[in-house]
């Protein structure tokens, strides 16, 4: 049996999951997909002091009450952000660090520095950023569940520069690139690096940016492959 601690995306939560949550557990593993504050349930704890190390801490703070270890640590988009100091501050913890169409940071870096242009200059409120579109395959059935559960990120995530050690992992590290886009794909750039990096596995998946509600059973099996 395997552990799956989940870092979801942006604007997104735990509910984000549910239909992977069940394909994982069927084959006898467990699951966690801790919402960040300020985000889903935990929308009502929204405040313009959050930033990248208070989800970072969410996590840690799962993984200290659950008792987790050798953990399959999975970051989407955003979450690449909070996995990458997750790892780094609790390297003990990974079994194996799956970034999926998912940022990648050094030391130093903020996902703005990451993506030219963002965030956009004027938030909501001054300190909220909306959420962006979803992907153009997302269903009717599926945009009308997950719209009204989106919630407006803390601008401060998105800008707050990542602090690592700097001490090379110890554990393997896989990148997922999903490759059905419309217009630019952030996520190329992580793409083209770790391609054909020997220290990296890398897996193209034909898939929109969120395989998780567009193609769940996908990215299940590829998941498990992990385990």
């Amino acid at each position: 049996m395997a552990t799956y601690l989940i870092c979801h995306g942006a604007w997104s939560a735990g509910w984000a999951w549910k239909k992977l949550r069940p394909l994982l557990q069927a084959a006898g593993h467990e699951v966690f997909i801790p919402t960040y504050t300020g985000l889903g349930e935990r929308a009502h704890l929204a405040h313009p002091m959050v930033n990248l190390d208070t989800h970072i801490q969410d996590i840690l703070g799962v993984v200290e009450c659950e008792g987790l270890a050798d953990v399959i640590l999975v970051g989407h988009s955003y979450g690449g952000m909070v996995a990458t100091g997750v790892a780094d501050r609790a390297p003990g913890l990974v079994r194996h660090l799956v970034y999926l169409d998912a940022f990648v940071p050094a030391d130093g870096q903020s996902l703005s520095d990451l993506v030219p242009g963002a965030p956009p200059a004027a938030p909501v409120e001054g300190w909220l950023l909306p959420p962006n579109p979803s992907p153009p395959d997302t269903s009717a059935e599926d945009l009308a569940w997950a719209l009204p559960r989106r919630r407006h990120q803390p601008l401060r995530s998105f800008t707050q520069k990542l602090r690592l050690t700097g001490t090379a992992p110890a554990f393997p590290r896989s990148y997922i690139h999903c490759t059905k886009k419309v217009g630019g794909d952030s996520f190329r750039q992580f793409a083209d690096r770790f391609r054909d990096d020997p220290a990296w596995g890398f897996h193209a998946m034909d898939a929109s940016h969120s395989p998780n509600v567009t193609a769940p059973e996908a990215l299940a099996a590829l998941l498990l492959s992990f385990a």
